[in-house]
């Protein structure tokens, strides 16, 4: 662990290794992936990482480490620098961990770490209204719905 991981009751949020971005990219496995990890959307953040190296940094992508197993069980992270004060963030969790809270407890936990970040006033996520489960993760996460399109919503901590 490193003094830039976000250590939860069950979860740890670290930043993802350029090895870990590479295999993923590669359609390599690692040993201490969950069997469903990585799912579609890790490969998108492992590949917006690779276009964006400072993604990598304490401000940036995290993996979801389920600490009774070390294994890697989705992503989370902060959309960096904020903007106007706002930052938004985007997580997921693999189908093999859902249900057990998981999301709700990172989002928690990057929230409050976004929070406490300089520059940020507010933290946002937007969420298809395809995915009611999703909703409900950052409505437990302490966010509200502050806006709804026609497939989207923006919820905030503001």
């Amino acid at each position: 662990m490193s003094s830039s991981d976000l250590i939860t009751d069950r979860l740890v949020l670290r930043p993802w290794t350029t090895g870990e971005v590479t295999a993923v990219l590669d359609g390599v496995r690692h040993a201490h992936w969950a069997d469903d990890f990585p799912s579609g959307g890790d490969r998108v953040i492992a590949g917006v990482i690779a276009e964006t190296p400072d993604a990598l940094g304490e401000f940036g992508q995290r993996l979801i480490i389920e600490r009774s197993t070390g294994l890697a069980v989705g992503a989370i992270g902060l959309f960096w620098p904020p903007g106007d004060g706002r930052v938004e963030f985007g997580y997921g969790v693999v189908a093999s961990r859902r249900g057990r809270g998981y999301a709700t407890e990172a989002a928690r936990a990057i929230v409050a770490f976004a929070l406490a970040a300089p520059g940020v006033d507010e933290v946002v996520a937007t969420v298809e209204l395809s995915n009611p489960a999703s909703a409900r993760v950052l409505e437990n996460a302490g966010l509200r719905r502050v806006t709804t399109g026609a497939d989207t919503a923006e919820y905030s901590t503001a």
